[in-house]
């Protein structure tokens, strides 16, 4: 009988281990913003408190009998921030937290409860964490700000066995002052500017939200007075057009990504400080009411979020939010700081929106996906060319089921490759993404296409070039 049972769990081993092996989760996380900004002196005035949000689905990887999966049920997600432990000292809030919020807090534990370190809850199909309490002062320099800290994220199963983790971008700055940004002498000349209001505290700690209604706190403010972001663009519409001097400073310029690094502004979207107070005074509700992908003066019904939603709060393809592959609000990858291109370099190779369908599929689909994407792999061939960009002949030309497309990259950034039919309509998207010097080629599947003449293109913001591709069966 003994041998019996050696026998059948020698026969189911490699099973067993073959399953446990097979099976493979993906974390993807990100921060709902693409900063968060908090006073670091409550003394007087607040207007922020430390208040940072994390949130990250978890993907059981699919193959080529099945999708994958966005998954909750079973599984645990810890959060914590490496090197950055406590927040008591490297800001005053815990001492102004009852005179501010009505709460009294215990050591470096925020508004919502959240830690520096813990849980994550899965609410529907994604975990996050609200309100953690953190600084931009690592426990190792306590002077100078570090505002792209690295969060850490694990998934873990019911046995505590660790699946898989990730990191990306905390994002806080507390540079955000008044008086830092040149406008005021100090605060306390800015709470004197208040001593005709019945009941105002002129020494201060006053929290300008409990006042001036803000959709970002939830605060419903006092009957009749206008809210914080109208109140502040109001005031200050005629003195400046620098959004730099209040988000949330000069210093930490928190609008880095790939619209920053075409030449895009925060006024690009935004509008300037005036357009912002009117806009507010004709009924838009700031926080909850903000420029969108999908207008069309913008990216498009193709890029567009869920109705009456925000790119933040919006999800896509597979049930996947939009951050989770594109980054934040103001961060949308790729940026010019390293730490919020960290994931996906790290899942699939480069830099820019997680766009490389075999680290969730393991496998190629046959069909597009989000936004007309084609999956497709690129196969870099040598990174030592000092030529020019140039869009090589497919072949076999003419394809069939599928063609390979090669091409050169002369100068670093993002290309596209796309196939355009007879009349001009664009048919697919293979590629886009950003480059570095070198050459490259990618296979593209025409079994899609009937037969006829198609245009391949290979573009960046100031190159194009085509070739014509020949599909006959």
């Amino acid at each position: 009988m003994k041998k019996i049972y050696i026998i059948l769990i020698a026969i189911a081993l490699p099973f067993l281990f073959s399953a446990v092996q097979d099976t493979q989760y993906i974390i993807l996380g990100w921060n709902d913003l693409g900063m968060h900004c908090a006073n670091k002196d409550f003394s007087k005035i607040a207007i922020l408190p430390p208040y940072n949000n994390l949130k990250t689905q978890v993907i059981l990887k699919g193959d080529a009998s099945s999708f994958p999966q966005v998954v909750t049920s079973g599984l645990s997600v810890t959060y914590e921030v490496p090197g950055n432990t406590y927040s008591v000292g490297k800001t005053n809030f815990w001492s102004y937290s009852n005179a501010l919020f009505g709460v009294t807090l215990a050591p470096n534990i925020g508004l919502t409860g959240a830690a520096l370190s813990g849980n994550m809850a899965a609410t529907g199909n994604v975990f996050e964490v609200f309100g953690v309490p953190l600084t931009p002062h690592p426990d190792t320099d306590l002077i100078n700000q570090h505002p792209y800290q690295l969060a850490l994220m694990k998934v873990f199963d019911q046995n505590n066995n660790l699946l898989a983790s990730t990191q990306n971008v905390i994002p806080v700055s507390n540079e955000i002052s008044c008086v830092s940004s040149g406008c005021h002498s100090s605060e306390q000349d800015i709470l004197d500017s208040h001593e005709t209001v019945s009941g105002f505290n002129i020494n201060g700690p006053n929290l300008c939200a409990s006042c001036h209604a803000d959709n970002a706190l939830g605060t419903t403010g006092t009957p009749g007075t206008p809210n914080l972001s109208y109140a502040i663009h109001r005031r200050h519409q005629s003195m400046t057009n620098n959004c730099y001097k209040c988000h949330p400073g000069v210093n930490t310029n928190c609008f880095r990504d790939t619209m920053f690094a075409a030449g895009m502004t925060c006024q690009s979207c935004h509008g300037s400080v005036q357009n912002v107070a009117s806009t507010i005074a004709a009924g838009r509700q700031p926080w909850l009411q903000e420029p969108t992908c999908g207008a069309v003066n913008c990216h498009g019904s193709n890029y567009a979020e869920e109705p009456n939603l925000l790119f933040r709060q919006s999800k896509g393809h597979g049930g996947l939010f939009c951050s989770a592959c594109h980054g934040s609000p103001h961060a949308i990858v790729p940026t010019v700081q390293p730490n919020d291109n960290l994931q996906n370099l790290t899942l699939q190779g480069y830099t820019g929106q997680l766009n490389k369908c075999v680290v969730c599929h393991g496998v190629n689909p046959s069909s597009p996906g989000p936004h007309g994407a084609f999956p497709t792999d690129i196969e870099q061939l040598t990174d030592d060319y000092n030529g020019l960009s140039d869009l090589k002949q497919n072949y076999p030309n003419p394809a069939s089921e599928m063609t390979v497309i090669p091409f050169t990259i002369g100068n670093r950034g993002k290309y596209r490759i796309e196939a355009f039919d007879s009349n001009g309509k664009r048919i697919a998207l293979m590629v886009s993404r950003d480059f570095q010097k070198g050459s490259y080629q990618t296979t593209f599947n025409t079994s899609f296409l009937a037969n006829g003449v198609y245009i391949l293109s290979l573009s960046s913001d100031n190159f194009h070039d085509y070739k014509r591709m020949l599909i006959s069966r």
